[in-house]
């Protein structure tokens, strides 16, 4: 009988896969050898695979390309990187490796777009693309941003009073764009997306507040869904109703000459993850071109913002399981020694999955079983994966430690979990490093964070106050 955990892995999905493979029996990720990372740096531990950021963002910029000399399209395609994803330094810069520009989503944002600019990463010909609905401080640091001379960047208009709040605020003239508030999926909570104006309300919205401002001038509209990218019937006929803005907007806003159609490509979420990006940004394109040339109108550039695209997949976490315990007849749970809700919060707020693979033991025989964090929260696990009503592992055994991964966790995690701060059930931070390639290709690793301490959490709690408060 086939019962070792390979087995189940051959019968259920192709594999090896492009990013996974087995070594002298044991997973690698990108020709990482994991078990070295666990006997060099312990668990639980977080890493980020800085190559994985450009391989996405080279793939991206090439289907843009192909089908954009396929169709013959004249407008540009600008690639920005959504930075509320990982807003991490390491992240930034190898990103800004590739030619690409930011979208900003609130104040402080701007504070790292002028640190880059300080360092030379980024200059005044980069896009800065700022959404959000923005509070004083976010307005104030955008205005700084374009009085410096950054007129690359574009605030992107959420409501009706952004106008007058960014005028008072910004010498001069200067360009806009505007959100538009996508009907949200049928089986979504509630109809409309509070970001940005309605369809029906952004041509009189632009004849009284734009038309006749002499210091702003319309350059982009911008469309995104919360569901993301997908091939479906919803998708398109959100974006078709975009198209038809656009088009009308075109004819009496010549200045207008950008859609900025937003991020939501997925990520790898399971072995099985099938989603054809290349024959996605063909028809984008082919359905803009269609659409202006029935429309009579010029095509726009695009504008694209992809965030867990970009970053999703250079991140993972490895843990061990500390322990089994038999709960029921049919439950056994396996206990990690760290907690989902802290380092893979998405896992418990969302129901997201990720990537779930045993680092060793693939050649001992599996069972069912369920994974628990150490938090005293009953919502702390982990109990099913994407492509099967279960978890399969190699068998527990208290003589032979079990090591889990978990793959493509790089975008919102950290930021979500809260980064070098408290932690729930105070389970302290992961240690974190980032593995990357030299000029002669060979992988290197560095600490980026240790494992936070009881003083780090004490600090922060107060009671390390030398002043006996």
């Amino acid at each position: 009988m086939n019962t070792k955990y390979i087995d189940l892995i051959n019968q259920t999905f192709y594999f090896p896969q492009d990013e996974f493979k087995l070594e002298d029996k044991t997973l690698q990720f990108h020709d990482i050898d994991l078990m070295q990372l666990v006997e060099d740096y312990g668990t639980p531990l977080k890493f980020t695979y800085l190559p994985q950021i450009s391989n996405n963002i080279g793939r991206a910029k090439d289907w843009f390309a192909k089908a954009i000399k396929k169709h013959k399209y004249k407008g540009k395609y600008h690639y920005c990187y959504c930075t509320k994803s990982s807003h991490f330094k390491h992240v930034l810069n190898e990103a800004l490796k590739n030619d690409i520009h930011i979208e900003t989503s609130s104040a402080f944002d701007i504070d790292i777009v002028e640190k880059l600019k300080e360092e030379g990463k980024i200059n005044n010909k980069t896009y800065v693309i700022s959404n959000g609905f923005k509070r004083a401080q976010y307005v104030t640091n955008i205005a700084r941003l374009i009085n410096n001379g950054h007129k690359n960047c574009i605030p992107i208009i959420d409501n009706y009073e952004e106008i007058d709040l960014l005028s008072q605020e910004i010498k001069g003239k200067f360009n806009i764009g505007i959100r538009i508030a996508s009907e949200e999926e049928p089986k979504f909570e509630f109809y409309t997306s509070r970001l940005g104006i309605g369809y029906k309300n952004i041509l009189p919205f632009y004849r009284n507040q734009i038309k006749d401002n002499k210091k702003v001038k319309l350059k982009m509209l911008h469309f995104f869904i919360n569901t993301g990218i997908r091939d479906n019937a919803y998708y398109w006929n959100e974006f078709s109703k975009c198209l038809k803005v656009y088009a009308n907007l075109k004819r009496i806003c010549p200045s207008l000459d950008s859609l900025n159609i937003g991020g939501g490509f997925p990520i790898k979420n399971s072995l099985a993850f099938d989603f054809d990006y290349e024959y996605m940004v063909d028809e984008i394109i082919n359905q803009i071109q269609e659409f202006c040339e029935q429309e009579e109108v010029e095509v726009p550039n695009i504008f694209t913002e992809f965030g867990s695209f970009t970053v999703g997949e250079s991140g993972g976490a490895i843990y061990e399981v500390l322990y089994q315990k038999q709960q029921n007849d049919r439950e056994k749970w396996n206990m990690i020694n760290s907690s989902f809700i802290t380092t893979l919060p998405d896992t418990w707020a969302i129901n997201k999955r990720f990537v779930m693979l045993p680092i060793n033991r693939w050649h001992d025989t599996y069972e069912r079983v369920l994974l628990g964090g150490l938090t005293c929260d009953s919502d702390d696990y982990y109990n099913s994966e994407q492509h099967m009503n279960a978890i399969y592992l190699p068998k527990y055994n208290k003589e032979k430690p079990l090591y889990l991964g978990f793959f493509n966790t790089g975008a919102y995690q950290e930021t979500i979990g809260g980064f070098g701060g408290l932690q729930h059930c105070l389970i302290p931070s992961p240690k974190h490093i980032l593995i990357d390639k030299d000029e002669n290709g060979k992988l290197t690793t560095k600490v980026f964070a240790e494992q936070q301490k009881s003083e780090d959490l004490l600090d922060i709690l107060g009671y390390n106050d030398n002043n006996g408060n």
